[in-house]
């Protein structure tokens, strides 16, 4: 018997750094039992290349890539989602499109290393330690076992992996 595949969309404003490195990063590590998607309330139309840089460093495959809106994933041919993680605090506090399905959803914000200016190196820091939180993140939620979990159970365990280290001040302590 095959082990169901879950569909995950990782949600950010503009959909070009924290929400593609958790797409890429849970498009390999959970490859045969997640389907990975980013998008955003208002996406910029483009990925952040430092993300790309990133990705490709640690030997995660970076083609496909694009910057999308969340409204793509609200229409009736979209895949179903099972799970909705918002990664910046600004996409947590938007009112979202309905998802079909109803989608266990919790928040795993971290700092926008695109917001970092200056240097290449700094930029590059800001990325690789936001790719590090994220990873983190999807490790312990690949980790679950997620067919044994009643809903709360699965609420309590999203909330606290989004409150490991590397969530942003935003977070919220619900």
């Amino acid at each position: 018997m095959s082990e169901r595949i879950y569909n995950v969309l990782f949600l950010c404003t503009g959909n070009t750094a924290r929400s593609v490195l958790a797409e890429g990063i849970l498009r390999k590590d959970g490859e045969g039992r997640f389907r990975a998607f980013s998008a955003g309330s208002q996406p910029k139309g483009s990925v952040n290349p430092f993300a790309l840089k990133t990705l490709a460093a640690h030997g995660y495959p970076i083609d496909a890539f694009r910057s999308k809106s969340w409204d793509e994933f609200a229409l009736p041919s979209a895949p179903a989602m099972d799970f909705i993680f918002t990664v910046c605090d600004s996409a947590a506090g938007e009112a979202c499109p309905y998802w079909p399905g109803k989608p266990t959803s919790a928040h795993w914000g971290i700092e926008d290393p695109a917001a970092i200016e200056g240097a290449d190196w700094a930029k590059e820091a800001a990325f690789e330690k936001a790719f590090h939180y994220m990873q983190n993140r999807i490790q312990a939620f690949i980790a679950l076992p997620l067919a044994s979990l009643d809903q709360m159970s699965l609420t309590t365990k999203l909330k606290a992996i989004g409150a490991l280290d590397g969530a942003s001040a935003g977070h919220p302590q619900e």
